[in-house]
């Protein structure tokens, strides 16, 4: 979920920069749970939005470190509003492209992706955007660890049947498959999206875990 631009975004950012924000967190790749002060598994979610899903997760989850990843500085500085409001400790936030996670997580340095209502990029030449690509799919396989797990929601049909297709082709095997997630009984943070949206259709859901050797 895109906003409109706002004035001196980065400049805000940066004010609370090395509390919730981290400018620098190319320097704290294999280093973050040094950040966090704990041996706690790391979540990471890749467009957060308003930043409502990830500090509920950080709100339920305080053993969990979490981290939200955002390109636009203007939504992102959103999110940062939520997580100085709610003073959650478990929960940093990063401004920078996803095709560059591997630049500031080492390997099998996180536990678990989270992509949820990611841009459906519609168009057939535009298919290396989309954030299951296997483009981006690669940098995912570089930091997650042996029992990692990427969990995609969205409401477009055809960027859905693209991610199981894409994942199903580039050594992940997928799980907790669901077509229409608001008919299941399943426990179920949303986003500010999926509640504006999800009475006009289904929300698609799945976990992508990588193939390891022997199974």
């Amino acid at each position: 979920m895109r906003l409109r631009k706002i004035k001196n975004a980065q400049e805000r950012l940066q004010i609370n920069d090395n509390k919730f924000y981290i400018a620098d967190a190319i320097e704290l790749k294999g280093k973050w749970k040094e950040l966090f002060g704990n041996n706690n598994p790391i979540h990471i979610e890749i467009g957060c939005g308003k930043g409502q899903f990830i500090s509920t997760l950080a709100k339920l989850n305080p053993g969990i470190n979490y981290i939200a990843i955002e390109k636009y500085d203007s939504v992102l500085l959103r999110t940062l509003e939520k997580v100085i409001e709610s003073d959650l400790e478990n929960l940093r936030l990063i401004n920078i492209d996803a095709l560059e996670l591997s630049n500031y997580f080492d390997s099998k340095e996180v536990n678990t992706i989270y992509l949820n209502f990611s841009d459906p990029w519609p168009k057939n030449h535009h298919a290396k955007r989309r954030l299951t690509s296997p483009l981006f799919l690669e940098q995912y396989k570089k930091v997650l660890d042996d029992n990692g797990v990427l969990i995609q929601k969205t409401d477009n049909r055809h960027l859905f049947e693209y991610s199981l297709e894409s994942f199903s082709q580039n050594g992940w095997y997928l799980s907790n498959i669901y077509l229409d997630l608001h008919k299941e009984e399943v426990f179920n943070i949303t986003t500010e999206y999926e509640d504006k949206w999800s009475q006009k259709g289904p929300i698609y859901k799945l976990e992508a875990r990588l193939y390891k050797e022997g199974k």
